[in-house]
């Protein structure tokens, strides 16, 4: 049965059928030929997959992005990074791999920086005389980091999933981060001469100081956020809400750019985006409960203690499963789906939690960017007007210098621990 189950699942993917439906028909046939569990339990496990407090903040920071991009909080930021590296050959390349470094600490979400700044900086780009792929590869590729530098909605859900401190996972994903938008901007200026990026006029101080000040809310809106959790002030979903009323609030007052009359607009398109991840969500918790019936963990668990080559082989085979899951899942889903399974045989290799959480989140943004379905790949493709080929021919340098980060991670994961080590001395 459970090969006829996989069989049904990819005919269904290879066909276009949507993942969440997919999911769902896999675990109600599943369910449905097992005499010892009652059809019910589909309908149950999906909704109390989403009866969660931390789930709120999916939506949340989904309408935090929105409400940015609709006060045009987004072009403040463009215009402030613009100011400071425009001047340097590719300057709006490596202004917009700083943009989506500060658009993560607010939104925690890499589809809305795709969409949001993608928009902006595309066309710009192309206009300035960047090639359609180099556009698109940027942005793109620098979109993924809305799920890694915290606040991120896919940390959130990790925790959720594992039980472990969501302020230590966010804390873990500061450096790395960095480090990824870091690589990405030695990619540019590799880049930037032996294809002759252009570059802007530089800016005068007194200007460049101008914007700076303009963009101060939404630069102030990561250390806000990250402040509140880490000091306990707020839980991420609280500070999911407070970025949302903080936006609202900077959108109306202090930029006035913001109308009351727009907000219906606003939330039902939140709605709609949240949605999609959060049905996924729901219909992955079904089938987790199909893949539990089967013991996988328990399986998969001592596949891995008989392995030879220990942590470094395991964290290997985790990264090579989920970029292969990336290529047509998204990763809330994902996740859901075989974090329980993995867990228990990285915990019992001694590898911690957060750790796993890290390179899984990491690995999963990178299937954001992987045909068929990266779905930052695809928006940011549907804004140019190119194939799905060509911008990922566009984004694979960038891709690989992610790779190189990653496999960073792999070889030294107590490294990244340092900061939550230092702020939760107790946790670990």
């Amino acid at each position: 049965m459970a090969a006829l189950l996989v069989i049904i699942f990819v005919a269904s993917i290879a066909i276009g059928v949507p993942i969440c439906y997919g999911l769902g028909l896999v675990s109600f046939i599943g369910i449905h030929s097992l005499s010892a569990i009652p059809n019910t339990v589909v309908f149950t496990k999906m909704f109390n997959g989403l009866n969660s407090f931390t789930l709120l903040a999916v939506p949340l920071f989904i309408l935090a992005a929105n409400l940015m991009n609709e006060g045009e909080i987004t072009e403040k930021l463009i215009d402030c990074c613009n100011a400071l590296v425009g001047h340097f050959q590719g300057g709006l390349a490596y202004s917009n791999i700083l943009v989506s470094m500060i658009f993560a600490g607010i939104s925690g979400s890499s589809q809305a920086d795709t969409a949001g700044v993608g928009k902006i900086f595309i066309p710009a780009m192309e206009k300035q005389g960047y090639d359609k792929g180099t556009s698109v590869g940027v942005t793109a590729a620098s979109s993924t980091l809305g799920s890694i530098i915290p606040p991120s909605i896919t940390m959130v859900v990790y925790a959720g999933i594992a039980n472990v401190s969501t302020g230590a996972l966010f804390m873990t994903g500061i450096v790395p981060g960095i480090l990824l938008g870091l690589a990405m901007m030695a990619v540019v200026k590799f880049y930037a001469k032996k294809k002759n990026f252009p570059k802007c006029k530089r800016v005068p101080i007194r200007e460049a100081l101008k914007l700076v000040y303009r963009s101060m809310p939404a630069l102030l809106t990561p250390i806000i956020l990250i402040g509140g959790i880490v000091s306990g002030m707020f839980t991420p979903t609280e500070s999911a809400a407070f970025a949302c009323m903080y936006a609202l609030l900077v959108g109306i007052f202090f930029y006035r750019t913001i109308k009351v009359g727009n907000l219906p607009r606003i939330l039902i398109e939140t709605m709609k985006m949240s949605s999609l991840s959060l049905f996924a969500l729901a219909t992955a918790n079904a089938l987790g409960e199909l893949l539990s019936y089967y013991q996988l963990n328990v399986l998969v668990q001592n596949f891995f203690l008989g392995l030879a080559g220990g942590r470094l082989v395991f964290l290997l085979v985790v990264v090579a499963f989920f970029l292969f899951v990336g290529t047509f899942m998204d990763a809330v889903p994902a996740m859901i789906l075989f974090v329980p399974i993995i867990l228990p045989s990285a915990v019992a290799l001694g590898i911690s939690p957060v750790i796993l959480g890290l390179i899984i989140v990491v690995t999963l943004a990178l299937g954001l960017v992987t045909p068929p379905y990266g779905l930052c790949l695809l928006l940011a493709s549907s804004i140019s007007g190119i194939t799905i080929e060509d911008a990922f021919k566009g984004t694979l340098p960038y891709f690989l210098s992610s790779l190189v980060v990653l496999l960073l991670m792999l070889l030294f994961p107590n490294l990244w621990l340092a900061i939550p080590s230092a702020l939760f001395p107790g946790l670990f």
